[in-house]
């Protein structure tokens, strides 16, 4: 008699661990309605902006981000409301990892190009991600504003409108 062996059929279940550096929560009291809050998810690039209408949460607006444009979001959300400095969003871009020493490479560097005159080159990456980013947040009723040689800020424009899903169904 041959034995026949069934493999049990297993499933990979992923369980999401909440992380303050993950999921970053900013209710921005003053600024955005009472009850509403915007969602920053660095791990899968999303920025959603989420209210309470009726006692129930509600999506209002989403938008996904590339890794390199999280790179120039992710301070600029966290220093608001104050203005992000050219080093740390080069230091975001470049290097990823924020700390001290590395944003004060990165003042040099920059120091060292305005000098020169090459400030422009050295800037255009970080300036590209910030043109590609500032449609989204428009989306969610966000801005992103150059401070003429000193960096940029973040500024809350309107409160996004929720789109139907059933845009164009008579």
């Amino acid at each position: 008699m041959q034995r026949i062996d069934i493999e049990k059929e297993t499933t990979f279940v992923y369980y999401h661990k909440r992380d303050e550096e993950r999921t970053l929560h900013f209710n921005w009291e003053k600024v955005l309605p009472e009850g509403d809050t915007l969602v920053l998810n660095t791990e899968f690039g999303t920025l959603s902006y989420l209210s309470i209408e009726n006692n129930r949460p509600c999506l209002i607006a989403q938008q996904v981000f590339t890794e390199s444009e999280m790179s120039a979001l992710v301070p600029l959300m966290k220093m608001y409301p104050y203005y992000c400095p050219y080093e740390v969003l080069y230091t975001s871009f470049y290097d990823s990892d924020i700390t001290e020493e590395n944003v004060n490479r990165s003042r040099r560097r920059l120091q060292r190009a305005m000098t020169n005159g090459t400030i422009e080159v050295e800037l255009r990456s970080v300036r590209g991600i910030l043109s590609r980013i500032r449609p989204k947040l428009r989306a969610i009723g966000l801005d992103v504003v150059a401070i003429m040689e000193t960096g940029y800020i973040l500024f809350i424009r309107t409160k996004p409108k929720p789109k139907a899903l059933d845009q164009g169904v008579a």
